[in-house]
């Protein structure tokens, strides 16, 4: 099994290969369809340390406004996720458009993006986990890299074996880190977060801490709310890959998540995003749910642009990651064009199965 780090590099030699050969240009009109939805993380000006398992999660606010700049060289519209619908529907329309959607609610979303994102004015969603605005939440995925990055040693039980790893360098922390997360992620998610909340307690850090360093409070969010450019969508209520629970779990988080966000900024909430969003995560049942619950659309983390037979599938829209580990102009390129998703999807418009 490929690690990580050279995963990324077959990625970045991919997205080089496309430039080189103007893939990007000529094999766009067959994959660009009629737009995309962008996914970001943070946005912090701050170099990734030479252990930084996350980096992935994070881009340059100089990035993002390369992003931007790349969109509206390509003739991408940025619109609002409330347009999309519409846009899927009339299936002629052009030019191709752009929905810039931030997940979990963090607060360089503000520091740093919000800049960049109102000097090119253009709209923006914010996808918010209720607990995290409750400063409470468990953001175990930065949990696990804190934890990993303070101990020598990570030893941690995994259903019927232990995991027991050095964690001295960087690049020990690094391949610890891939071990953990991969191993827990195969199981339940109460397995998950016991496993990572040992590794905390371990290593002196206390478990749910780290949301109120973060991540947005409420009071943050009704002052951002004052902002005509963004729009505000729900993602639960504490961040759970959904398809890991029953149904009953599954539509109190998405509805609990939605009514919370709705009470607290005095606004409708018709927008969902799915935490972790891959088919492990949501899937047939999710995207029910999410439709009986109302919500105008959901979205997934399947790679992929927008076609016109996505009009029959708002509840399962693909989106694509601008990811922390690609900041050139060639991945830009490539993502934008839709071309990897060709291979990526084996020639399918609909990733929804």
């Amino acid at each position: 099994m490929l690690s990580s780090r050279n995963r990324h590099r077959l990625f970045e030699a991919g997205f080089r290969a496309v430039s080189a050969t103007g893939a990007d240009r000529w094999l766009a009109p067959a994959a660009c369809g009629l737009g995309v939805i962008l996914t970001f993380h943070h946005v912090s000006p701050e170099a990734p340390g030479p252990y930084a398992p996350n980096r992935l999660l994070s881009i340059t606010p100089d990035f993002l406004d390369a992003t931007l700049r790349e969109l509206d060289a390509r003739g991408f519209e940025v619109v609002g996720l409330d347009e999309v619908p519409e846009r899927l529907a009339a299936a002629r329309y052009r030019p191709p458009f752009a929905v810039l959607t931030f997940d979990d609610g963090y607060r360089d979303n503000v520091e740093h993006a919000l800049p960049v994102l109102r000097r090119h004015g253009v709209p923006w969603t914010l996808f918010v986990t209720s607990d995290f605005a409750d400063q409470t939440g468990r953001l175990w995925w930065i949990e696990l890299e804190r934890a990993i990055g303070r101990l020598e040693r990570v030893r941690v039980a995994i259903g019927t074996r232990t995991v027991d790893l050095p964690a001295r360098s960087p690049q020990e922390k690094a391949l610890a880190f891939e071990a953990v997360y991969r191993d827990l992620r195969s199981g339940s998610e109460a397995r998950l977060l016991d496993g990572i909340a040992a590794l905390c307690r371990e290593a002196g850090i206390a478990p749910g801490a780290v949301a109120a360093e973060l991540c947005l409070s409420w009071d943050d969010l009704r002052a951002l709310g004052w902002d005509p450019a963004v729009t505000f969508g729900a993602h639960t209520r504490s961040h759970p890959m959904l398809a890991k629970h029953a149904a009953e779990a599954a539509l109190r988080e998405i509805g609990e998540g939605r009514d919370r966000l709705a009470a607290e900024l005095a606004r409708p909430v018709r927008h969902l995003s799915y935490p972790v969003g891959d088919p492990t995560s949501a899937g047939a049942r999710e995207f029910a749910l999410a439709r009986d619950l109302g919500f105008e659309t959901a979205v997934t983390t399947r790679p992929g642009h927008l076609f016109p037979d996505h009009a029959g599938h708002l509840h399962a829209l693909p989106r694509v990651s601008v990811n922390g580990c690609h900041q050139s102009r060639a991945a830009l390129a490539g993502l934008l064009s839709g071309v990897p998703f060709l291979a990526w999807n084996r020639g399918r418009r609909l990733n929804v199965a």
